[in-house]
């Protein structure tokens, strides 16, 4: 397995939806997954699955996979016109805490471009255009960042930590699609959020449940 440089989330790391995909992929006919991320993916790094472990070139664990139980119900999709809407609103369009993320950074030159915005009840919500090319990974990917949306805010960027993913069907190349991403709890800095996948027709294609973790402040220079 390798995650190519192209599927970044944080300068130098993988993107924690995609790169989880492949890591399932690797792992068998099990579904669903959960993908503990233990370390930031690398890139362009050639990693290896040992039972359920994904190991670096060193030995040193990447992710851990383990068959997950019952995903809870989906996220309620919204109309394509509402979605459109709440990406108008996208924060990460002003301050986003990974700008060139594959997923949702504005600054991928040929990333996904899902611009998850908030809706008045507080979920989240985007507009997708599935590319020329769909895999797996691709619907996974699209299941992580729109719930990070959900509670990521200015100064408080998050990262993901645990993704559950069950991919029923992928959408079409070029497939008007919605996201949708919603927050179910929160403790300390740790969120659970869930996302669902809609194909353009209103069909549940995937869902996902993810834990996601506050990133600690910086500490502030000794004077």
């Amino acid at each position: 397995m390798i995650i190519e440089s192209r599927y970044n989330g944080p300068p130098g790391s993988g993107n924690g939806g995609w790169s989880a995909g492949v890591f399932a992929g690797a792992y068998g006919d099990v579904r669903p997954v959960q993908v503990t991320l233990r370390r930031p993916p690398p890139l362009d790094t050639p990693l290896t699955l040992a039972g359920g472990d994904v190991l670096d070139p060193d030995g040193r664990l990447v992710a851990e996979l383990r068959p997950a139980g019952e995903l809870p119900d989906p996220v309620p999709p919204v109309d394509p016109p509402t979605a459109k809407i709440a990406a108008k609103a996208y924060p990460g369009l002003v301050d986003h805490p990974f700008p060139g993320c594959y997923v949702c950074g504005p600054d991928h030159p040929d990333g996904l471009r899902i611009f998850p915005g908030r809706l008045p009840d507080g979920r989240t919500a985007a507009p997708w255009r599935a590319p020329e090319r769909v895999t797996t990974p691709t619907a996974w990917a699209a299941l992580d960042c729109p719930g990070g949306w959900a509670v990521i805010a200015p100064g408080r960027p998050y990262l993901l930590g645990r993704l559950t993913a069950l991919v029923d069907a992928l959408p079409e190349p070029g497939e008007e699609c919605v996201v949708t991403g919603a927050v179910v709890g929160t403790e300390g800095r740790r969120a659970v959020v869930h996302t669902s996948l809609y194909g353009s027709t209103g069909a549940l294609l995937g869902r996902a449940r993810a834990t996601w973790i506050a990133v600690p402040p910086a500490p502030e220079p000794r004077r």
